[in-house]
C-alpha cells in the first residue's frame, strides 16, 4: 500500500480533531456573551451535515437550513462538527408543511447518533427537554411534552433558545423560559438541529440565524 494512503485517514482524523480542539480553546479564552458560533446558512460549505434518504432530507434551503422528514416516529438531526462544554444556543425556525403534531428545536452537547440532549417544541404548542443516552430516547423531568402559550402555533416563526449550563438545560421559547431539568450524563459535545414526527409523516421545518454564545 501507498504510504501516502495509509497516512490519509490518520492525516484527516488529526485535523478534524484540531478543528474541535480549536473550539475548546476558544470556548475557554472567550468572557460570556461573546458569540462562540453563527451561521446565517447563506454558505452551503459551512459544514453542517446532508442527506437525503427514504427517511426524508437534510439541506441548505433558501439562506436557511431545512429538515424534512417522511417516516412516521421518526428524528433527523444535523450538526456542524464542534465541541463546548457550557453554552447558550439560539435559532429561528419555521415549519412549512406537514402535521402540527410534530416536533422539531435544538441538540447539545451530542456525542453520536446514541448520545445528546435535546430541546424540542411542536407546532400545536407543546415542548420538551430530553436526551438520548446508549440510543434510548427520554425527557428529563416530564412524564410527556407539555403546553405552553409561548409557542406560537401552526405555520409560524418562533425563536428558541436552549442553554446546557453545568448540569441545568434551560429552553426559551420567544424569549419566554419555559422548562428546565437537571442531568449530569453529558459535560460536552456538539451543537446541531432537529426535526422528528409522531404519528404522521411530513415534518417540514426551515432554520436560520443559529448561533453559540458563551453563557
Amino acid at each position: 500500500m501507498n504510504r501516502l494512503h495509509w497516512l490519509l485517514p490518520l492525516l484527516l482524523l488529526a485535523l478534524a480533531a484540531s478543528a474541535c480542539q480549536s473550539y475548546r480553546i476558544a470556548d475557554l479564552l472567550t468572557k460570556s456573551g461573546d458569540v462562540l458560533f453563527k451561521d446565517d446558512f447563506s454558505d452551503p460549505a459551512s459544514g453542517w451535515a446532508r442527506s437525503v434518504s427514504s427517511s426524508g432530507a437534510m439541506d441548505y434551503f433558501g439562506g436557511g437550513f431545512r429538515i424534512w422528514v417522511d417516516t412516521t416516529d421518526y428524528d433527523l438531526w444535523s450538526t456542524p462538527g464542534l465541541s463546548f462544554r457550557d453554552v447558550r444556543i439560539e435559532t429561528d425556525v419555521y415549519m412549512i408543511g406537514g402535521p402540527f403534531e410534530n416536533r422539531f428545536g435544538l441538540l447539545c452537547r451530542y456525542r453520536d447518533a446514541r448520545d445528546y440532549y435535546f430541546f424540542i417544541i411542536s407546532s400545536d404548542g407543546y415542548f420538551g427537554i430530553g436526551k438520548l443516552i446508549g440510543g434510548l430516547r427520554s425527557l428529563i423531568g416530564q412524564a410527556m411534552m407539555a403546553y405552553t402559550p409561548a409557542i406560537m402555533q401552526g405555520v409560524a416563526i418562533n425563536h428558541l433558545r436552549a442553554d446546557c449550563i453545568g448540569e441545568t438545560l434551560t429552553l426559551y421559547v420567544n424569549g419566554q423560559p419555559v422548562g428546565m431539568a437537571q442531568d449530569a450524563d453529558l459535560p460536552d459535545g456538539d451543537v446541531g438541529l432537529l426535526a422528528g414526527t409522531f404519528d404522521q409523516p411530513g415534518t417540514d421545518a426551515v432554520f436560520d440565524n443559529f448561533v453559540v454564545i458563551k453563557p
